[in-house]
């Protein structure tokens, strides 16, 4: 189904090498607001080290945001040392499409990765890439997230209903 994720941690940080060969990953695309920063732009605690854990072992990341706010996206990227897209206007394919090209891999050794069910999940699945969700970081988001979230919450809870069916 196109609303549910291919996998589900509790926070970007979770994602480990070992999963990422697993699942024949060799890039990923990060979200950035709740998913590696929380509504008051802290960068969540171990990004830094997951980051360069994950580059030394040959994974190629990039930063793909709906923020039309380039300085918050690009202090990010500079802190994380990856390339960054913004104004993605995810779930269309644009964005995403940019997003690949930087990592220069196929759709399906890329991995979507962000907070949001109806952006992150549905834009990497529309192009075939590996869609991961994580929880969001803060409870605090912008108005058009806070709408959505209640939606968003009804899918999860679906998804999760249907892996204990598996």
């Amino acid at each position: 189904m196109i609303l549910y994720p291919k996998y589900y941690f509790k926070k970007v940080t979770d994602i480990d090498i070992e999963f990422l060969n697993k699942n024949n990953i060799k890039g990923l695309i990060l979200d950035v607001d709740n998913t590696l920063i929380d509504f008051d732009l802290n960068i969540i605690d171990g990004a830094k080290n997951w980051c360069d854990n994950l580059k030394a072992k040959g994974i190629k990341m990039v930063i793909v945001s709906n923020t039309n706010k380039r300085s918050k996206v690009e202090r990010v990227a500079n802190f994380l040392d990856i390339s960054y897209v913004f104004k993605a206007m995810k779930p269309f394919k644009k964005g995403l499409k940019i997003g690949k090209e930087i990592l220069n891999l196929e759709n399906e050794n890329i991995a979507t990765v962000g907070d949001q069910i109806f952006t992150d999940v549905i834009g990497g699945n529309r192009l075939k890439m590996f869609s991961i969700l994580v929880e969001p970081i803060d409870k605090k988001d912008i108005l058009i997230t806070r709408i959505k979230r209640p939606l968003e919450n009804l899918v999860i809870k679906s998804y999760k209903k249907s892996l204990k069916k598996l």
